[in-house]
């Protein structure tokens, strides 16, 4: 077996994808974070002292997305032409699902950019909320779809 991020040393290595084509690729990631009914009522009546949660996470998710090659180490920096973040409430269970887009014409992947978009957002969720419910439980996060490159379409 070879491995692409190892070097001739065995020492971790970023894969020279200059050869790989442009390809069109897209990115789709979920998560969700669960709450107390009473911290969900905060959320979305916008009672939460800090302000405005999900605005404040559709922004973090983008910056995040933005700076996954600067976190994760083995990924390329890329130019990203597209993010957005949709959050979809779920009242019954007091959840927010969030759901990372990320589009860019390159020679690798976007999954890390929109699975890191997710995250960030969850986790700003849980920073904006922690002050009135510490229990709330980030979970889920997955990739649903990538498109683009050798490997093509995948959907969950």
């Amino acid at each position: 077996m070879e491995f692409t991020h190892i070097n001739e040393q065995g020492r971790a290595k970023m894969v020279d994808v200059s050869e790989k084509a442009d390809t069109c690729r897209i990115g789709v990631a979920s998560g969700r974070i669960a709450m107390k009914p009473e911290t969900f009522e905060m959320v979305t009546q916008q009672k939460m002292k800090k302000g405005d949660v999900l605005a404040v996470a559709q922004v973090a998710g983008v910056m995040a997305a933005k700076k996954t090659w600067d976190l994760i180490p083995m990924c390329h920096p890329l130019l990203l032409t597209g993010v957005d973040l949709h959050f979809t409430l779920y009242p019954e269970v007091s959840e927010i699902e969030a759901v990372a887009s990320v589009k860019t014409t390159g020679k690798t992947g976007i999954e890390m950019e929109a699975l890191h978009a997710v995250s960030v957002a969850l986790l700003t969720i849980y920073d904006m909320c922690k002050a009135v419910d510490r229990g709330m439980v980030i979970r889920d996060i997955l990739l649903l779809e990538k498109d683009g490159g050798k490997s093509g379409h995948y959907v969950r």
